[in-house]
């Protein structure tokens, strides 16, 4: 039996091309920086990418409306293939620019829409301005969701909108209505951008500036204009500002909401902030007095980290010196992330505490009286054996994961911390990297590390999904098995069937 047929790709199709729709005006909206800087070249670029996106979608949207009855394996093919075309869209739009190489460009631009940092660029500042707004805005959106843009402009509320929101890697409501949370948070999310933006301009960054490092910081995605990235800056109210805004980005938009339906108070109460804080704390201290290090510097890098910004104070040569304790305190905060609902990367701090809460029941079970039932509870809320199941199952992958991408840098010629610093940053949507990501890099590793930074940001299970139904479709039916054995019986009537 197939489990995709011609339906399936009917209802995938139909909502991709709503959301390549959505992603094409986005691509406009550079045009405004090309214009006010005359990039003449830039604006054809494009305009010529926006209207590919624009028709293509156009063309799928009406060509496909048998979209009844969507499905979560519908909406998790929509997401996987609405990222793997906004990178694309991406580095088409720098060929044509910058006659930059595909591959680079695919790289460049999953990394800046899944808000990971990791750059083929060796040179930012000399780029066209567009362009370095291009992959500031990219992640601003990224930080938001590429399927959820489409939810909150497009798509209607109802079913559709709730299977495309959870195919995202989101779950919690601030509404009852999906398409309303959509437009709560995007409003949370453009308040939050421009209290940073002003708050940069009272530092005495130009306009330009203090837009692009926001937008870098609110998604927690780290692309820098500047070749040092903060370390340009050089001023520790810059840093600052910057520290506020990337733990702002890492917290759930639930809790904003609640934040300010309570005036404060419900910050406090969320135990993925409390746990958030207390790694800042405790992880700062330790590398501190391990590294001998400035404490402002150990401070930004553990925050930048933690929350899975991957902007730097210091050079990767400078962070790749410090003592082996510094280096896997950074990788064990970059695999561990922020809060679940938020624009961070990594494991998330929710799996992580649910996992250890059930290891806290198992072993509790085994050292109580037979027929104790133990009921685990996390900030008031009950979790269920599955939901404990499911942390550790996403772990367990997340780790496999890790583990064969190391392999294949490792392979490849590259030193062993540094290729896994650099694997569990892509995976983690972290984005510090040791040196070891740049434009010299082999193809396989480019497309190890794109495919790590998309299954990332996706929390995997999305991208394993389309992937599957995509081999399934080339699966043959039962009649064209049954004609390929007749064939091949007749052909040599001692071979076997398949």
């Amino acid at each position: 039996m197939k489990f995709v047929n011609k339906k399936d790709i009917k209802i995938i199709s139909h909502y991709l091309g709503r959301v390549m729709q959505a992603l094409g005006a986005a691509f406009l909206v550079p045009i405004i920086i090309s214009i006010l800087y005359l990039e003449t070249n830039c604006i054809i670029g494009f305009a010529i990418t926006s209207a590919l996106s624009l028709i293509m979608g156009t063309s799928l949207n009406k060509a496909f409306k048998d979209t009844d009855n969507i499905r979560l394996k519908h909406a998790m093919a929509v997401s996987a293939l609405a990222w793997l075309w906004a990178s694309i869209l991406g580095a088409i739009a720098m060929k044509l620019i910058l006659n930059f190489p595909l591959i680079n460009g695919l790289f460049e631009n999953m990394s800046t829409w899944t808000g990971t940092g990791l750059t083929m660029f060796t040179n930012v500042e000399v780029l066209p301005k567009s362009i370095q707004f291009l992959r500031s805005f990219e992640g601003w959106l990224g930080g938001l969701g590429v399927v959820i843009i489409g939810i909150g402009v497009l798509i209607r509320s109802g079913t559709a909108a709730a299977k495309l929101y959870k195919s995202e890697a989101r779950d919690e409501r601030i509404k009852p209505s999906i398409v309303n949370t959509m437009q709560k948070t995007i409003e949370i999310y453009v308040i939050y951008t421009i209290f940073g933006v002003v708050l940069y301009l009272l530092a005495g960054l130009p306009p330009f500036d203090a837009i692009n490092l926001c937008f870098a910081m609110i998604c927690t995605g780290g692309m820098s204009i500047k070749n040092a990235n903060i370390g340009f800056y050089n001023n520790e109210i810059i840093y600052i500002i910057s520290m506020i805004i990337m733990i702002l980005g890492s917290i759930s938009f639930p809790v904003h909401y609640k934040v300010f339906k309570t005036k404060g108070k419900a910050i406090l109460d969320d135990v993925q902030f409390k746990v958030i804080i207390l790694l800042i704390v405790v992880c700062t201290t330790l590398i501190f007095f391990s590294c001998k290090i400035l404490p402002t510097d150990a401070l930004f890098m553990v925050i930048s980290a933690t929350t899975s910004t991957g902007a730097n104070c210091i050079s990767s040569n400078q962070m790749m010196g410090w003592n082996s304790v510094g280096i896997i305190i950074l990788l064990l905060l970059m695999f561990i992330g922020g809060s679940s609902g938020s624009t961070s990367g990594g494991i998330k701090v929710i799996r992580i505490l649910t996992t250890i809460k059930g290891f806290e029941k198992t072993i509790m079970e085994i050292l109580s009286p037979e027929g104790r039932i133990f009921k685990l509870k996390i900030q008031n809320k009950e979790i269920t054996d599955r939901n404990v199941k499911e942390s550790s199952s996403y772990i367990v992958i997340a780790a496999t994961l890790i583990l064969i991408s190391w392999i294949i840098l490792i392979a490849n010629g590259y030193n062993g911390l540094d290729s896994l610093f650099d694997v569990i940053s892509a995976c983690g949507n972290s984005g510090l990297s040791s040196g070891v990501t740049g434009p010299d890099m082999p193809i396989i590793v480019k497309l190890t590390l794109t495919f790590d930074m998309w299954l990332g940001r996706l929390e995997i299970i999305p991208v394993l999904v389309m992937l599957r139904g995509t081999l399934e479709l080339f699966k043959p039916s039962k009649k064209q098995r049954q004609f390929i054995n007749n064939i091949i019986s007749k052909v040599n009537p001692y071979s076997k069937k398949i």
